[in-house]
């Protein structure tokens, strides 16, 4: 089972709730906790259950993807046998949360199942962040015998925003709702489909491509054998630029971070060799996460930096995410707020944002 299982990890998606963080990059590829892509997750989650051959839908704009994946040499995907295969997607396959997985991106790549002799493919968005053993879900997906298992979190605290939910019976999965409020399941967009199965999607559905695989699922219940399969460790759900703000806060956390970074499965990411960081004299740190290549002169609180970033002296930063090689210079003031790479701040501008409702300041902009 451990080697019997293709990957597909869908990129091809966004929607209008990431702002500037999505302007010239995909969801896939946004920068997040000091070094790492949102991909980096269910990518590292995926080889460490071992498996060696995976593929990644592409949008159009794919350049940061490919920048940072390479030939997928971190993930040891660099191989002769197997290995990453970049997929393009559908150039109209860009599109709100809901719908991320477009069979139209599948069709077009068809020759990728075609010549697989996997049972079973393992098919991903990419703005979960999770670490997960899922060898025991691959196993619960074997001894129930049935076509398509999909992975949930149940969380006490649901709202109707973009997501799908799923109601059970038994552990089969009878209904698939886009709304919940309270207790409910939430489906963390992954599943794992026998592959003849897949294709069958595609041989029925062809002439209308443009429908979404949970569409399809949804609209076959009746006589599909879906189950279900619970994760019970921390779940970060991204779908817009508040969703990414609170989970990076959430990294503050020593209960979180333990189990992202620390368990058993380590996640991967592209290698980028650096000085450690400097804190010159006078500088303060408060729970915040600083990576190698930072120069600190001033004060962080309750904030996460990216490589290479400098923060000038007399300059504060709160509550904020400043992301790789941003310059904040002398007396800038930043709270609630999150710069994309390259940001310029001259000195003693004052920025705010609210706690739910950061500032966002776009890549490479200058102030």
């Amino acid at each position: 089972m451990r080697h019997n299982i293709l990957g597909l990890v869908s990129c091809n998606y966004t929607n209008d709730a990431f702002g500037n963080l999505t302007a010239a990059r995909p969801v896939a590829s946004i920068p997040f906790g000091g070094r790492y892509r949102l991909l980096d997750f269910i990518l590292s989650n995926m080889v460490n259950a071992g498996m060696r051959t995976i593929g990644i839908i592409t949008p159009y704009y794919y350049r940061s993807i490919l920048d940072h994946v390479g030939a997928g040499k971190e993930w040891s995907l660099n191989r002769k046998s197997g290995g990453m295969f970049i997929l393009p997607g559908s150039i109209y396959g860009l599109k709100n949360a809901r719908g991320m997985f477009l069979l139209r991106d599948i069709i077009g790549n068809r020759s990728y199942l075609d010549r697989s002799t996997a049972d079973h493919v393992l098919l991903s968005g990419s703005n979960k962040i999770f670490n997960m053993d899922l060898l025991p879900f691959f196993e619960a997906h074997r001894a129930s015998g049935g076509g398509i298992t999909l992975l949930y979190k149940h969380i006490n605290d649901a709202t109707a925003k973009e997501g799908l939910f799923l109601q059970q019976d038994g552990g089969a999965v009878t209904a698939i709702r886009q709304e919940a409020v309270g207790a409910a399941d939430l489906f963390m967009d992954c599943l794992l489909i026998d592959r003849k199965l897949l294709l069958n999607f595609i041989d029925w559905y062809q002439t209308i491509g443009y429908i979404d695989i949970m569409d399809i699922i949804t609209e076959n219940l009746d006589s599909l054998q879906v189950g279900a399969y619970g994760f019970d460790g921390y779940l970060g759900s991204i779908d817009s630029v508040s969703d990414y703000m609170n989970c990076s806060m959430d990294l503050l956390r020593d209960d979180v971070r333990r189990e992202l970074f620390y368990g058993e499965g380590k996640i991967y990411t592209k290698v980028q060799d650096t000085a450690p960081a400097k804190y010159a004299e006078g500088s303060r740190v408060l729970n915040s996460l600083v990576p190698t290549g930072c120069i600190i002169e001033g004060t962080v609180e309750n904030s996460i930096l990216f490589r290479g970033v400098t923060v000038g002296k007399g300059a504060v930063i709160k509550n904020s995410v400043i992301m790789q090689k941003c310059e904040i210079g002398p007396g800038v003031v930043l709270e609630n707020v999150i710069c994309d790479k390259l940001v310029k701040i001259s000195s003693e501008h004052k920025l705010f944002g609210r706690a739910g409702k950061p500032l966002v300041l776009a890549k490479q902009s200058e102030i």
